[in-house]
């Protein structure tokens, strides 16, 4: 059975995957393409994970579509309504005609005499105990819009004495449907942004609710409605209250990130002074808000309309700064010596991070390890032809780089199709040019990846910026012709695969 082609591929359902059909039908309107996607849904991180009160560690403003406004008065919106949004968006523009649920991804080759991606997926029927079966399509260009962590586990220390625990261990990207917790002692282990939402959910129901943290982040109170965004809504269209609306954001953000790695110590005060008015003079905010690290070397985690603070005032939930030493039949016991009892605990520890959803990928049958490649413009490899990925920002919302990258995407395919041009490799032609880390980051998910990710190079056009406007500026109008980007043609006019089809 002949390979399916389509002119593009893109892999992943999610936020990202979505946003990059929608503007491929309206950029390139011509092209085909089909969406593939490993699980059975539309909506990747937020169908994936329905651990209690899920929401947006970004304001919806900026993480949402640049073409399609957010309405919702909820600047910090849940999981469930940023669901929704995913798949209206898919709904109206028809984009979910073209997606291949239960598609999972698990290798591409590239053959250059071809100019052809072919990519393999395992298709895992719908019916139970059903065999799967492996399907094969191909594609002129490869778009990879499969997110940044692997699906099918998070990140679990090995704990000492786990297997002693009487109650219920739970990791929050397997949240079990049902979970009794109500009038429950709870322990969330964990200080990220998945721990600071559990918790003050959890503690309206739970009789108790725990947060014990290795060491303390960064935590600010926002609302959770935007007053002036609520303003420009009722007395301006939509599109341009939504517009105003984002850049003022995306503004704003810069400025303060801008900020924090300059004075530091500054923001730092002003965190803490956030914090202590929130609990009072007397909380012990040294220990338990005070991080050793600087504001924005990690995410900032945000908490609307200080809903953690506010289960903390109120005695339902509690924060404890300690290392386990191991787990009892009752809970934990600590190194300090302190004992926690606890009917369930929640290891919210963190994602493993995973490059291209963990596919293989091979050019010319020689297998690509991408720890030894260069990241081109945040978004293509160097070494490896007609294949880009949507990653977003680390220092603010993810759709703002995802939708730039999806723009550059469209630029470069129409830019092929005027000239007659079939294949674009980026090229390092200066091997003595030092390299970075792709990402500067010092939060644990990052640095245990890092050896097996990609490289920025010192200099543009391999320089990975954390910042939206000198991404505007390279990926929406910067050159094509740059001296990196090589445009070829493939030795056979028409692939071989493409005759098969035709």
């Amino acid at each position: 059975m002949p390979a399916e082609h389509f002119d593009v591929v893109i892999v992943g359902a999610g936020l990202s995957g979505i946003g990059a059909a929608h503007h491929l039908q309206r950029r390139c309107p011509r092209k085909t393409y089909a969406i593939l996607e490993g699980r059975g849904a539309i909506g990747g991180t937020w169908d994936l994970f329905r651990y209690p009160g899920i929401r947006s560690d970004s304001d919806m403003y900026t993480m949402g579509y640049s073409f399609r406004p957010w309405t919702s008065p909820k600047a910090i919106a849940d999981g469930p309504s940023i669901l929704g949004y995913i798949r209206d968006t898919a709904k109206e523009a028809g984009i979910d005609r073209h997606i291949r649920f239960n598609h999972w991804v698990t290798r591409a080759t590239w053959s250059s005499e071809d100019a052809i991606w072919t990519v393999e997926t395992v298709r895992k029927p719908a019916q139970d105990g059903a065999p799967e079966e492996t399907m094969r399509f191909t594609c002129n260009f490869l778009f990879m819009c499969s997110g940044y962590y692997r699906y099918s586990a998070g990140y679990l220390p090995e704990f000492s004495g786990a297997d002693r625990f009487k109650g219920q261990i739970v990791h929050p990207q397997k949240w079990p449907e049902g979970l009794d917790y109500a009038n429950k002692r709870v322990v969330v282990i964990g200080s990220g942004a998945t721990a600071v939402t559990l918790v003050p959910e959890m503690a309206k129901t739970a009789a108790h609710v725990t947060m014990l943290q290795r060491s303390p982040t960064y935590i600010v109170s926002r609302p959770e409605q935007d007053a002036v965004a609520s303003w420009l809504r009722r007395h301006l269209p939509a599109k341009a209250a939504y517009a105003i609306t984002r850049w003022r954001l995306v503004l704003l953000g810069m400025w303060f990130y801008r900020l924090c790695k300059r004075q530091p110590e500054r923001i730092k005060e002003l965190i803490m002074k956030g914090v202590r008015a929130e609990l009072g003079p007397d909380y012990d905010v040294a220990t338990h808000f005070s991080p050793r690290y600087n504001p924005w070397d990690q995410r900032l985690c945000l908490v609307p309309d200080a809903d953690l603070f506010r289960a903390m005032k109120s005695g339902s939930a509690s924060i404890v700064t300690d290392r386990i030493e191991t787990f009892t039949e009752k809970g934990l016991k600590l190194a300090s010596g302190m004992e926690l009892e606890a009917d369930v605990i929640v290891t919210a520890t963190g994602l493993v991070m995973e490059l291209l959803g963990g596919m293989e990928v091979s050019v010319d049958g020689q297998a690509i390890d991408f720890s030894k490649t260069l990241n081109y413009r945040g978004a293509m490899y160097s070494g490896v032809p007609n294949l880009a990925s949507a990653f977003g920002y680390t220092n603010a919302s993810w759709t703002l780089k995802c939708d730039l990258t999806c723009e550059y995407v469209c630029r470069l395919l129409n830019r092929m199709d005027r000239q007659g041009l079939r294949q674009c490799t980026p090229r390092n032609h200066d091997p003595s040019m030092p390299t970075e880390p792709w990402l500067d980051f010092s939060s644990g998910y990052v640095q245990r990846a890092m050896a097996r990710f990609p490289k920025q190079g010192a200099r543009p056009p391999w320089k990975l910026y954390q910042n939206y406007a000198l991404d505007i500026v390279s990926l929406r109008y910067g050159k094509m012709e740059d001296g990196v980007l090589e445009f070829s043609n493939p030795q056979n006019p028409v692939s071989s695969q493409e005759k098969q089809v035709a």
